[in-house]
């Protein structure tokens, strides 16, 4: 991710902040980590379930997983929301992917559409990134209509992939 972020941006827009975490989120991020509801529509392969110690997936997460993706906090009014992360850069025709999983006690609230136009506002104007992608599965139906509301276009319906569980998982595509 070094190709991208020459350091790591903070985003702000009123009362959301989206940065680098710190040793100071480790009880926010050990329950979020924790809570299953927030997980059965993501990957199981996540880095912040890799581990069992929050301080080393912290520290990880800056150090041996920054080469892949970068994972940032999304705080509202300084409350931990959830995570945010960049993945999949493809340098060569200027694309990045986005993912985002937030606490259900801020679902349904738009507080995902305003992160998620942040960052692809980020992208767009402070990056020469062109092409920004996401995935969902099917099911999640509220984070298909946060992307929807985000500018996102639905690009495939019903495509296969491997998110770590035992059957492929079903999930849409989209381009943003």
């Amino acid at each position: 991710m070094y190709q991208l972020f020459e350091e790591f941006p903070t985003l702000q827009e009123g009362d959301i902040v989206i940065r680098r975490l710190t040793a100071g989120d480790s009880d926010a991020l050990y329950n979020f980590v924790h809570d299953d509801s927030i997980y059965r529509f993501l990957p199981t392969f996540l880095y912040e379930r890799k581990y069992d110690d929050i301080d080393r997936v912290i520290a990880g997460l800056y150090t041996e997983c920054i080469e892949e993706s970068l994972i940032m906090g999304m705080f509202y009014r300084d409350e931990f929301v959830g995570l945010a992360e960049f993945y999949g850069l493809r340098e060569d025709v200027h694309k990045i992917s986005i993912g985002y999983r937030s606490n259900s006690k801020f679902w349904g609230q738009g507080i995902a559409t305003r992160i998620l136009n942040m960052i692809t506002d980020y992208l767009h104007n402070n990056t020469h990134i062109e092409i920004i992608t996401a995935s969902s599965m099917v099911e999640n139906i509220g984070s298909g209509k946060v992307l929807e509301k985000g500018g996102f276009v639905r690009d495939v319906h019903n495509a296969y992939e491997d998110w770590g569980f035992d059957e492929p998982t079903v999930v849409d595509k989209w381009i943003g």
